[in-house]
């Protein structure tokens, strides 16, 4: 196993927006960085309904975690920031078809505010052997 941290970044995921990457591997353990509703082709915004938004959020995750060889499935802990809790619901419905098995253990918090004004941003954790 290695001890040194493994950057990892795709170009099917939008390019980080300030100095940071989209993950790290260190070991089994991959931190990806909060993810917000960017399209990787165009690093527009996604517009639409705060469902729509948290799609696009799990699309960018998902291709970050493909990218590092890891899957839904690997992921141990997820964060997600809302900007208003009343749209917990339509997030959560979105979330329950990405993690539809071995759900990780997760928070939701509310935030003052978030990058480009959005209404979510979710980061995660995943580990495997």
């Amino acid at each position: 196993m290695s001890t040194k941290k493994e950057i990892i970044n795709t170009k099917s995921a939008p390019a980080p927006i300030g100095p940071y990457n989209q993950a790290v591997k260190a070991g089994n353990t991959l931190y990806i960085s909060g993810q917000i509703a960017l399209s990787p082709e165009s690093g527009a915004l996604v517009q639409g309904t705060v469902g729509e938004e948290a799609r696009q959020v799990l699309n960018n995750l998902g291709a970050i975690l493909a990218a590092a060889e890891y899957s839904f499935a690997d992921v141990v802990k997820a964060t997600i920031f809302l900007r208003d809790m009343n749209d917990f619901g339509a997030v959560n419905a979105v979330y329950g078809e990405y993690f539809t098995e071995l759900a990780p253990a997760r928070e939701t918090v509310a935030v003052a505010g978030l990058p480009k004004n959005v209404n979510v941003e979710i980061s995660v954790i995943a580990w495997k052997a």
